[in-house]
């Protein structure tokens, strides 16, 4: 039996093949049997191309509808699908595909001269176009083919995706996430958050990482559901949506500027039987903001991109604010000291956690992958917890210096080195400090003189993603270090942690 991700999904859905997969913010409907054909047809398209399983296939393009039946034709032919962030820039884009060493490239017909020169640098032969209303050469050449194509046989450990985390030493990882890592996965949130086949999902996140493109596809296609597909996330269209129904995903973000519209009430949620929140810590202010506002208590759950799902709090049960909740079935979690040492209840230690959900390597980094993992088998994620008496987990900080910005993570490093390059720049630390809407923004505190601030901020913007700038520079004499000689960003992150609060 093949345990290809597609032909799983296939079994989800197949049952009931006519029935509507998504609906657009346009009212354009899409049944399952078109998912079924288009993925088939883009699986043709790209292995008469040459991609042979196993092949990485980059793709950076906007969430659109076709980049689905992209992704979805990458595991039918067993190909590799590697999607990057939309905001990245040159300098980023070259090093991930010199790294990934892809077959093809899918990226934005605005891109194409840019991605062009990268392929040719790199040795791709092909680069195709996918723009957000669904047009492009990748569309035009995909069109020729037929709407059929027998899903590859793939096992349970063969790479169906490459995502990169961003690099502590400003060196981005390839983590290789498999069919079977996704698989069991998702079946555990389908079974653990009540997933049906007369669920509607009301999916506003990007693509472009685990959380919609893994975790929330994933529960629709395993269960048959259908979703509302919104282009990006937008508070008022997402109210207008919230009626039609079932269940909400999103990060800490879509729930705070909810809580912003004067008109958001329970009656908007009175179809909603599930509201999920995820790769960013969610306050407990907003949970209570929102259980006040609406009856509905949010439930977050805790994942990375190396191991997608870990935890969750429990469908049926408490949900604790500021916890996210019990291990999920099938996967071990547990607290370390610095030797390795399993800590008691209330002790904070490192968070490691072991399971069919975590990836199977980092890729070309066989060494940097045996550093992450202990000798029995549990990945050190970096993040430091707790569990209480009941069990219930508690994300208490992180080891790396990873900030979590309206969902995305930022690490400092990777923006220290660009900004440290500038003429006239003696050294910085970039840290992230509390902010109303993102839940943490970038305050760059730098060694030099303030009349660098507008070159800082240029370089920054034209060197990396949008994302990574930092919202307020700090000029100073000297960075505060401890008795090693190392710069004590406790300390950074305590004289600023006002400073991009709103006032009043």
């Amino acid at each position: 039996m093949s345990d290809n991700l597609y032909k799983q999904f296939f079994d989800g859905f197949s049952a009931n093949i006519e029935k509507p997969f998504l609906v657009t913010d346009t009212e354009q409907s899409v049944d399952y049997s078109t998912v079924d054909a288009e993925s088939a047809r883009f699986a043709q398209a790209l292995t008469a191309l040459g991609a042979e399983q196993g092949d990485r296939i980059t793709v950076q393009v906007e969430k659109s509808v076709e980049m689905l039946w992209l992704y979805l034709g990458c595991l039918r032919a067993g190909l590799v699908f590697h999607p990057l962030n939309t905001a990245y820039q040159t300098g980023e884009l070259n090093y991930f595909v010199e790294n990934a060493a892809p077959r093809v490239i899918i990226c934005a017909s605005d891109s194409l001269a840019q991605m062009a020169e990268l392929g040719k640098k790199h040795g791709v032969d092909h680069v195709l176009s996918l723009d957000a209303e669904g047009s492009g050469s990748l569309i035009d050449y995909v069109k020729d083919y037929p709407a059929e194509f027998t899903t590859v046989d793939s096992e349970a450990d063969d790479t169906a995706a490459l995502l990169y985390s961003s690099g502590t030493t400003g060196v981005p990882k390839g983590i290789m996430l498999t069919h079977g890592n996704l698989a069991t996965n998702a079946r555990t949130l389908c079974e653990v958050w009540g997933f049906r086949n007369d669920d509607i999902l009301l999916h506003a996140l990007p693509i472009f990482h685990v959380h919609g493109l893994f975790v929330a596809l994933g529960c629709v296609l395993l269960s048959g559901a259908s979703m509302r597909w919104l282009e990006s996330y937008k508070a008022k269209t997402v109210l207008e949506n919230l009626p039609k129904c079932t269940v909400m995903m999103g990060v800490p973000t879509y729930y705070t500027r909810l809580l912003a519209l004067d008109n958001f009430t329970a009656e908007d949620c009175l179809n909603i039987r599930l509201f999920v929140s995820g790769s960013a810590p969610l306050l407990s202010e907003t949970f209570e903001q929102f259980e006040s506002r609406t009856g509905h208590r949010i439930l977050e759950r805790y994942g990375m991109t190396e191991t997608n799902m870990n935890s969750s709090n429990p469908l049926e049960g408490e949900r604790r604010p500021g916890s996210v909740g019990l291990p999920l079935p099938g996967v071990q979690i547990r607290v370390v000291n610095g030797q390795g040492e399993v800590l008691g209840v209330n002790s904070v230690g490192a968070v490691q956690v072991k399971g069919k959900n975590v990836f199977k390597a980092y890729w070309q980094l066989p060494e940097k992958t045996a550093e992450d993992f202990t000798e029995d088998g549990f990945f050190d994620t970096g993040d430091q917890g707790r569990f209480d008496d009941d069990g219930y987990l508690f994300i208490v900080g992180r080891e790396k210096d990873m900030v979590i910005s309206g969902g995305l993570n930022i690490y400092p490093k990777e923006i220290e080195l660009v900004i440290d390059d500038i003429d006239g720049v003696i050294e910085s630390a970039v840290i992230g400090v509390p902010h109303d809407d993102f839940g943490e923004g970038l305050v760059g505190v730098v060694v030099g003189e303030s009349s660098l601030e507008q070159a800082i901020i240029g370089t920054v913007r034209a060197s990396l993603a949008a994302y990574k700038v930092p919202k307020k520079l700090v000029f100073v004499e000297e960075l505060p270090r401890n008795a090693m000689g190392k710069v004590q960003k406790n300390v950074l992150r305590e004289q600023n942690k006002m400073l991009l609060k709103k006032r009043g």
